[in-house]
């Protein structure tokens, strides 16, 4: 028996929605395995970083193979792995097995991402594209959201807080792969698959376009990664915050108000979105400098409030403009480009603090990143400001 359409539209956004929320329920754990396995704060961005890897061979290695095998036969298997990652967790007694783990959560991702959007756009019709980006857009940020909130709480009152967490992930991927099971195929075989690596370029005469949205994209995923890697570090040793709970719930905010910017791009336009998501994140960086500071909660939640609101404000609207640019013989490789761009910045400057909290402390890493990425927005802003407005969407 196969789902009807409408059916179907749902069953792939609540899969790629459980996926995305298996990738960040480590994120108010760190400080748990921290503890438990005695390892430094490099240790856990270098873990958090592992991730992004995943992400990045999953986008270049399957992002087109669903057109080739279809869509069920590409999600299931990212179910699998997403599964697996959770096993792994499970079963996870030292650092080995939570860099695998990290691995094979990103590499989850990686396969769903470009796949789930397609097939969302399939099922949702002629003329319907917008709703699935929405939908696509919304079960992405609201699961990345949902992991820690989840985690956080089940970690700070329920027993057993590095097993229960992945005990639930599995739970919630068990109907997600009866679902995805039982959609219909949108896509007819294409022969025998060639595993690829997309290829990454982009033409010349949409550079400057590109510079400008991957500036702004670069600072906004950096934004992301620290709030997923290192804030509970931060929350800890700067800020006292011990609170597993709370742990999540400011990485959920950051990731909530991802969905809210991401929103609004259709009423501002994006070239409004790009430059308004800029200096949102200039400003929220600078209350998040101001938190570490002054060692105090509420900043920082109100920088994660304000950067993430501009995160998703420039990041929608960037890659709205590169795809509006591109080719369309090339907008596959394009989008590609600047989405490994972005995965690069969720993971290289955590990486950084890291170091850099070996180096110095986690204060001083704060202070710096802040500095840096706000630098970075500030460059995107002051580039984009040069470019005429175009009118806001309709």
């Amino acid at each position: 028996m196969r789902l009807g359409r409408r059916a179907a539209f749902f069953a792939v956004a609540y899969a790629f929605a459980v996926t995305a929320l298996g990738t960040t329920i480590p994120t108010p754990l760190y400080g748990i395995y921290q503890e438990r396995f005695g390892f430094s704060e490099l240790t856990i961005t270098l873990i958090y970083g592992t991730y992004a890897a995943g992400v990045i061979a999953g986008l270049l290695l399957f992002g087109s193979l669903s057109d080739q095998i279809g869509r069920r036969r590409t999600l299931l298997p990212g179910i699998a792995v997403s599964a697996a990652s959770a096993v792994v967790f499970l079963l996870a007694k030292g650092l080995a097995p939570l860099f695998l783990g990290r691995v094979l959560s990103g590499l989850s991702i990686g396969i769903f991402t470009g796949t789930a959007t397609a097939a969302l756009i399939d099922f949702a019709g002629p003329g319907e594209s917008g709703r699935a980006t929405l939908a696509s857009t919304v079960a992405n940020m609201g699961g990345l959201g949902l992991g820690p909130l989840i985690a956080g709480a089940l970690a700070e009152w329920a027993t057993d807080p590095l097993h229960l967490p992945f005990w639930v992930d599995l739970a919630l991927l068990a109907p997600a792969a009866l679902a995805i099971w039982a959609i219909p195929e949108p896509v007819a075989r294409s022969g025998r698959p060639r595993l690829t690596p997309q290829a990454l370029s982009v033409p010349a005469e949409m550079r400057p376009i590109f510079l400008r949205a991957s500036l702004a994209g670069f600072a906004g995923f950096a934004v992301l990664g620290t709030f997923s890697g290192a804030s509970p570090g931060f929350l800890a040793e700067v800020l006292g915050v011990t609170n597993h709970f709370v742990v999540g719930l400011v990485a959920f905010i950051v990731f909530a108000s991802s969905t809210a910017g991401q929103l609004l791009v259709g009423r501002l336009g994006e070239g409004r979105s790009l430059r308004l998501g800029c200096a949102a994140m200039v400003l929220g960086l600078a209350f998040i400098f101001a938190a570490m500071l002054a060692e105090s909660l509420a900043p920082l939640i109100a920088g994660g409030i304000v950067a993430g609101c501009g995160q998703g404000l420039s990041f929608r609207a960037g890659l709205g403009a590169v795809n509006a640019a591109a080719p369309a013989e090339r907008r596959a490789e394009v989008a590609s480009s600047f989405f490994v761009v972005a995965f690069v910045a969720l993971s290289l400057p955590v990486i950084g603090i890291g170091v850099l909290a070996d180096l110095a402390n986690l204060r001083t890493a704060g202070l710096v990143f802040a500095a840096v990425v706000a630098a970075l927005a500030a460059t995107a802003l002051a580039l984009l400001a040069r470019e005429p407005s175009p009118e806001p969407a309709t």
